[in-house]
């Protein structure tokens, strides 16, 4: 029945009910309300696989295409419009699998994480920064440029990894990776402004051991929110500091942090589940610019943008 009809016609139903809701203890609520904001319309996104606020407005958030897409950043309103495009010069699209946002030394930044590496093999991945360019300069009618204004080589100690799933902390100094093929998934941080010339190696700080992993009936099943609906493809830090969040194929899974804790304390902890998003191949996902709100996307032409709004 249509939500319209169903209040039309049981009005003293839907208000006893809420008043019934609002009496419930907090812990028996849920902890985000989940609904679609709008839609990425524009042709050009069309494998969206990255999501960062904007340090400098309100209501703008970043987004890009996923392996041998354009090198180019695309901004967006709340409810999916357009706002502009952003090539950023010199670089190549290898496979940019997430984007962060952070300010630093008074400046907004922008961190495009070219890190997805399926078989394991590459020796080339690297975080580049750019400056966030300025919100009033965007136009959907004009492409603007930017340049690299540092880049952070990616090793492991242990040889190449596959990760989709970048953060930043500015108070650490520290840019904090996920790795996506492993069960359980570990944690690895590289500095955020190493030395000049220096290609210091990723330090792994143990696991996030409690993702939800597939059921036996979804492991027959060789899609994305089948076999491997645990494999972590997004990962953000709220602005505050108050939490992680980590998307995968299957969940929206939020990481709240205690005062003075670090992120892989924080991150060992049982998650709080956030209701299902039941995307088909969800990729990109990061908080809103004031910390109450997660924006969670997928890799397809139109897809929607959800928004989990935080109790």
């Amino acid at each position: 029945m249509p939500v319209r009809a169903y209040f039309d016609t049981g009005r003293g139903v839907i208000v006893a009910l809420a008043f019934f809701l609002a009496l419930l203890p907090a812990c028996t609520r849920p902890p985000a309300a989940l609904g679609q904001t709008g839609v990425l319309a524009h042709p050009a996104i069309d494998e969206s696989s990255g999501l960062a606020p904007s340090r400098r407005a309100d209501n703008l958030l970043w987004t890009h295409n996923d392996s041998d897409g354009e090198p180019v950043l695309y901004a967006i309103a709340p409810d999916g419009r357009f706002l502009g495009s952003v090539r950023i010069a010199g670089l190549l699209n290898t496979d940019w699998e997430d984007i962060a946002s952070f300010e630093l030394d008074g400046r907004a930044w922008l961190l495009i994480a070219d890190t997805g590496d399926n078989n394991s093999v590459r020796h080339d991945c690297a975080l580049h920064i750019i400056a966030e360019p300025d919100p009033a300069a965007l136009s959907p009618s004009l492409e603007l440029s930017a340049s690299v204004a540092w880049r952070i080589p990616v090793r492991y100690p242990d040889g190449p990894h596959d990760c989709e799933s970048v953060a930043v902390d500015t108070r650490e100094g520290r840019v904090w990776l996920l790795i996506k093929r492993e069960n359980p998934n570990r944690l690895a941080s590289l500095p955020l402004r190493p030395a000049a010339g220096a290609v210091p190696a990723a330090t792994f700080h143990g696991a996030v051991p409690h993702i939800p992993q597939p059921d036996s009936k979804q492991r027959l099943l060789p899609i994305p929110t089948g076999r491997y609906r645990g494999q972590p493809t997004a990962m953000d830090f709220a602005a505050d500091g108050s939490a992680a969040v980590v998307l995968t194929y299957g969940d929206t899974l939020l990481f709240p942090r205690h005062d003075g804790e670090n992120w892989s304390a924080a991150l060992a902890r049982e998650p709080v589940v956030l209701p299902p998003h039941n995307l088909g191949q969800a990729e990109a996902a990061c908080f809103s610019r004031d910390s109450r709100a997660i924006f969670v996307t997928e890799e397809k032409p139109h897809a929607p943008l959800l928004r989990y709004d935080l109790r």
